[in-house]
């Protein structure tokens, strides 16, 4: 009986905290209504002035990503490459592929849509066939694999699909969200929530491996083959 009383009562704690969140926005938005209504001509003039700046900020600054090669999903030729694209930008997502393997194909069409959603990170790939040193070297035995580098040192990997809910037919959310908790691109959902299409079939099974460095000795990741 106490168990259903507690689920009855779910409900309407839901509501409650709602309505109280509710509350708090609208009280923000009065607030910031009535300091508006106190600004005079001036203070207005150098708000207006302050928003265009961070404006023209926003805008310088998506331009030089695309000047390195941001906004678009692309392939790189060698692994010298590599080294000097992770350079160049903070952010980058490098798909290791094989032309051979079909899970490669499907990584493809994601990775094509959130190269153009967030600018604020590069999206590459590299056939596998022509960076044996970098494979070895960044110890990645199972195709497809996503190195998510961040100031130039991989922070971290997504093998296979194991944290995509080990299906085909995830979603591009799913591995936005996926990237997101890599703090590899600006996820703004809820990082606890992952949107699998059935998180009662493929659960939350997310494991966050160690970091690992490109020019760095220890690695740790997964040593099963393709």
């Amino acid at each position: 009986m106490e168990a259903h009383a507690s689920v009855g009562m779910l409900p309407k704690v839901l509501e409650s905290q709602l309505l109280q969140t509710t509350k708090l926005v609208e009280e923000q938005l009065d607030s910031e209504i009535q300091k508006l209504d106190q600004m005079d001509e001036d203070e207005l003039e150098r708000l207006k002035e302050k928003r265009l700046q961070a404006l023209r900020k926003t805008q310088q600054q998506k331009q030089e990503w695309i000047s390195k090669g941001h906004g678009e999903y692309r392939e790189i030729p060698s692994e010298r490459d590599f080294f000097q694209e992770v350079k160049e930008s903070k952010k980058v997502v490098c798909h290791f592929y094989r032309d051979s393997t079909l899970r490669c194909k499907i990584i493809d069409k994601h990775l094509a849509i959130l190269s153009k959603k967030h600018l604020e990170t590069k999206f590459l790939k590299l056939n596998v066939e022509k960076a044996p040193f970098l494979c070895e070297r960044l110890r990645i035995k199972v195709i497809p694999t996503l190195a998510l580098v961040k100031d130039g040192k991989t922070q971290d990997y997504v093998v296979g699909f194991t944290d995509l809910g080990n299906t085909d037919d995830f979603t591009t959310e799913t591995l936005e969200w996926r990237l997101g908790c890599s703090d590899i691109l600006n996820y703004s959902g809820n990082l606890m929530e992952p949107p699998f299409q059935s998180q009662k079939k493929f659960g939350t099974n997310f494991i966050k491996l160690e970091k690992k460095t490109i020019r760095g000795t220890k690695y740790d990741s997964d040593s099963d083959e393709d």
